[in-house]
């Protein structure tokens, strides 16, 4: 698979999937989460989000990509840094195993992926 840096709204790609930073309760929050959400139809999202439940940092789901140009897209729960003495790294790393371990396990061919923190 090829790997290409692309600067764009991430909400406006024409991939299979894209990865948004979300939130670990089933609620959206500010920044590209909302911006995601806003995109694909909140309504809709967001039920499919509340069904899913809470969900730990590091790890990642799949929904529906609903009005986005997306079919799909894959949820990451980060984490907020605090020293970087307190698992941030490997909560990230685990971020980035995740979408690609949801992106393969759903045949995802085409995905964009923001930086995640």
């Amino acid at each position: 698979m090829p790997f290409q840096i692309v600067r764009n709204d991430l909400t406006k790609m024409e991939v299979d999937a894209i990865v948004n930073t979300a939130n670990p309760k089933p609620v959206f929050g500010s920044g590209l989460d909302k911006a995601v959400y806003e995109a694909a139809g909140t309504y809709n999202l967001l039920l499919e989000r509340q069904e899913i439940g809470e969900v730990a940092p590091g790890n990642s789901f799949i929904t529906g990509g609903y009005d986005l140009p997306s079919k799909y897209i894959i949820h990451t729960v980060g984490t907020k840094w605090i020293d970087g003495q307190n698992g941030e790294e490997e909560i990230l790393r685990q971020c980035y195993r995740s979408v690609f371990k949801v992106a393969e396990e759903n045949a995802i061919e085409t995905l964009a992926i923001p930086l995640l923190a």
